[in-house]
């Protein structure tokens, strides 16, 4: 649980984003440094002090009846859709802000967590991104009364404005993708604090709740309800790992930390080795088949390929029933390496099989199994890096059929 809580505690010292906690009165009890550093105060300045502190003087009296109608209906959400927020920083100075909030029950007092991004680059983008319109419908009128007064230039003007235009096209294409993909990103970001929100409290209730009765049992009689306690404490440490390699994956993944290494290793020899790890994780009765031919050396990124194993056999273990059979085949031909795993579980939806390697998303059949909808997502990803392909066949409530084809180099 220690080792959980230090993950805990260095997601919220290292994330990017600034993260403020308060109490249901308003005061700043919990700060990270990323907020620290966005507005200027030390961490110990800001603690104790009423949230107004951060928002602009202007705003600060109509900002206290807001927060009070938060608490009074509190939800989860994303502040700034239709109006542009600012923040106050230590020296008097604003600054463009856009802010989620989360809402939470401890010990009977609500508090809640905001999550702020600075978007002063986004505001400039966007102030950029004005600047070339203005400059294209200048360029276009001057160069139209060019035209007017030289006829028989046309086609040498033509020319010039083609050029002038597929370049200040390219540049508004490339502005537009920059405030997308920063947009994407704070989307992402967004679904990410709802589904940590929601997922790690779960688990962290178990662990909390378990370790308070395992102390309440000292006697050799009462063996057998501590163990049961600590079962649920191991189980529910092993989500939260689940759940913290899954969101650390993606954030590398995003920001280009994950490559692909190619080099030589023996493919047989990895998946046998696979499956023998994850026996710990099978239920009571499930068995793994496997069945290998042509299988030798290979030239791809053996760690890629493990966790593209570990990915989709747990997925398999985790919709399967109880004495049911997961089977994996695996050959090569000239050219390419095919794997499939194929398991006897619930199966998915023709509606939702369009979604499943989008980021987040998981089939309505799974809202009560624990997942953060990532793993397919990060599997996909991983199969693009090594070039190759993936494809899913299932059928609702009789089972699902994965199949991962990639070169060999």
């Amino acid at each position: 649980m220690e080792f959980e809580i230090v993950h805990i505690r260095s997601l919220f010292e290292n994330a990017t984003e600034g993260m403020i906690v308060t109490d249901s009165k308003g005061n700043i009890i919990l700060v990270n440094p990323s907020a620290s550093r966005m507005f200027g105060y030390e961490s110990s300045e800001l603690k104790g002090q009423k949230i107004e502190i951060l928002v602009p003087a202007k705003y600060a009296k109509s900002h206290v009846t807001l927060r009070d109608g938060f608490y009074h209906d509190p939800k989860n959400r994303v502040m700034g859709h239709n109006r542009d927020l600012h923040g106050q920083k230590k020296d008097g100075h604003n600054f463009p802000v856009e802010v989620s909030l989360s809402t939470y029950i401890q010990n009977n007092e609500r508090y809640v967590i905001a999550f702020i991004i600075d978007i002063t680059h986004r505001k400039e983008i966007e102030k950029n991104m004005l600047a070339q319109q203005y400059e294209l419908e200048k360029l276009t009128d001057d160069m139209r009364k060019l035209n007017i007064d030289l006829e028989a230039k046309v086609e040498q003007r033509t020319t010039i404005l083609r050029e002038a235009l597929q370049k200040l096209e390219k540049s508004q294409i490339e502005l537009n993708e920059a405030l997308d993909k920063e947009k994407e990103l704070n989307e992402i970001k967004s679904r990410f604090v709802s589904m940590a929100s929601h997922e790690f409290r779960t688990p962290l209730s178990t662990v909390l709740s378990s370790a308070a009765l395992v102390d309440k049992y000292t006697t050799t009689e009462d063996q057998e309800k501590r163990s049961r306690h600590i079962e649920k404490i191991k189980n529910s440490v092993k989500h939260l790992n689940t759940l913290l390699e899954d969101f650390l994956s993606v954030g590398k993944l995003e920001e280009g930390k994950i490559g692909a290494h190619f080099h030589e290793f023996n493919l047989g020899e990895l998946i046998e080795n696979t499956i023998e790890e994850m026996k710990g994780l099978l239920k009571k009765g499930q068995l793994i088949s496997y069945q290998g031919s042509d299988l030798s050396l290979i030239m791809s990124d053996k760690n890629l390929m493990r966790n593209i194993l570990f990915n989709l056999l747990s997925n398999a273990i985790k919709f399967s029933d109880e004495f049911k059979t997961i089977l994996v085949a695996a050959g090569t031909d000239d050219s390419r390496i095919r794997i499939s795993i194929t398991d006897e579980g619930i199966g998915i939806s023709e509606e939702d099989q369009e979604h499943l390697f989008s980021s987040f998303f998981r089939g309505k059949n799974v809202v009560n199994i624990q997942g953060t909808g990532l793993g397919l997502h990060i599997v996909k990803r991983y199969v693009q890096m090594l070039e190759g392909d993936i494809e899913l066949e299932s059928t609702l409530g009789k089972g699902t059929r994965v199949t991962v084809s990639i070169p060999i180099k």
